[in-house]
């Protein structure tokens, strides 16, 4: 293996996470980022046990379960019936599986750490504009002017990536969220992600997420979906009838909403599903949200770009000739890729969206029997992000 020059473009954990196998595997890395000085974005997540096979290589694990949260279950009620439509454990699965509640800034600190140590240069206030083929790779251009060569562009920029070709769709549903104290004995289980629906266009969620940092106090993400074109009649209408349909639908998650004093302390996120046709060309290759995004219903936005990165990694190990290892990589990542594309766009609906038909079949039918095997099996098997065994080819 040769050692290349290599450009990461953006700081979230996908970026951090590739700098740093890149380097340890002797490559030259700089990373470039937008903001004046990097940061994260957003609240809550699940590492699952995919991610966490990545962060262990890294090792990093043991830092994100003391600053996490482990759940173990998933559990949800359909309101007002208070039927139980969803109740996923990890332990349905053999292997002692579970997951890892975590606010967004404690997994970017624990790796804008560890590529600090690594002494990786990190670019602030570059906004990446576009690249162009170069002689030997490809050029990377910033929206000042400046341009810079490199053996290898990863694209690590999310969703609205510049260095990606437009595709996929904006989804109609997002969702409202906070980052608030976990509240002492108020009866949630701090080992469980709950729910509560109102068919399939009102749902509430409470995630453990353990410590920020710098915080001595158990963090919990709430969110509240909603959808994007509903958004200024959410404002309009004021956030006290909001806590008031909020207070009806869970009355347990006053100790929640109490915590919330204005609008500003709810982030609205936007969600799109896009899959790149071509996820690698000369010289640049898109990771992550760059390459495929999704609705965060099955929750493996991160993790699966913690294995696109490690899939990287490994492919510039095993390959001599860039180009081949760019489709080694890709072809490690494409089955599992393809796979939860498609069962996020298969269940997205059944849980957000505004039909009356896939809640009713699956309150009333999906539900009950899931708690049958082989149900059982296949639900950990997607919540765990293991289905279609996506390990094994990258040596995990």
């Amino acid at each position: 293996m040769g050692a290349y020059d290599i450009a990461v473009a953006g700081c979230g954990p996908a970026g951090l996470a590739t700098a740093l196998l890149l380097a340890r595997d002797g490559h030259r890395v700089c990373l470039f980022e937008r903001f004046d000085a990097p940061r994260p974005i957003g609240s809550g997540l699940m590492i699952q046990p995919t991610g966490q096979a990545v962060l262990r290589e890294l090792g990093l694990d043991g830092e994100l379960l003391a600053a996490g949260a482990r759940v173990e279950r998933l559990f949800g009620r359909a309101m007002p019936s208070g039927r139980k439509v969803l109740d996923v454990r990890y332990d349905w699965l053999k292997g002692g599986h579970f997951g890892i509640g975590t606010h967004r800034a404690a997994l970017f600190d624990i790796l804008y750490r560890a590529v600090l140590a690594a002494g990786i240069p990190i670019e602030t206030s570059r906004t990446v504009a576009g690249s162009t083929e170069a002689s030997g790779g490809r050029a990377l251009h910033f929206a000042d002017g400046r341009s810079a060569g490199f053996d290898l562009v990863v694209d690590c920029l999310g969703t609205g990536s510049a260095l990606a070709d437009p595709c996929g769709y904006p989804l109609a549903y997002g969702a409202l969220w906070a980052s608030l104290d976990w509240p002492e004995n108020a009866g949630f289980d701090p080992a469980a992600l709950e729910q509560r629906y109102v068919r399939a266009s009102r749902m509430v969620g409470v995630l453990p997420i353990g410590l920020r940092p710098g915080s001595d106090r158990p963090k919990t993400a709430y969110f509240w979906s909603l959808r994007e074109d509903a958004l200024g009649a959410w404002r309009e209408a004021g956030l006290d009838a909001w806590k008031e349909d909020a207070l009806a639908l869970w009355p347990s998650t006053a100790p929640f909403l109490d915590q919330i004093a204005s609008p500003e302390d709810l982030t609205f996120a936007r969600y799109s599903h896009r899959t790149l046709p071509r996820p690698a060309k000369r010289g640049l290759i898109h990771i992550g949200d760059s390459w495929h995004s999704a609705s965060p219903q099955l929750g493996q936005g991160a993790n699966m770009a913690l294995l696109d990165a490690w899939a990287l990694a490994k492919a510039l190990r095993d390959r001599r000739d860039l180009p081949d290892a760019l489709d080694l990589a890709v072809t490690m990542r494409g089955f599992h890729v393809r796979l939860f594309q498609l069962l996020t766009a298969l269940f997205t609906p059944v849980y957000q969206s505004d039909s009356h038909v896939l809640p009713f079949i699956r309150d009333r039918i999906v539900g009950p029997l899931s708690h049958l095997w082989p149900a059982t099996a296949i639900q950990a098997a997607m919540v765990t992000g293991l289905m279609g065994g996506p390990l094994r080819p990258l040596g995990l």
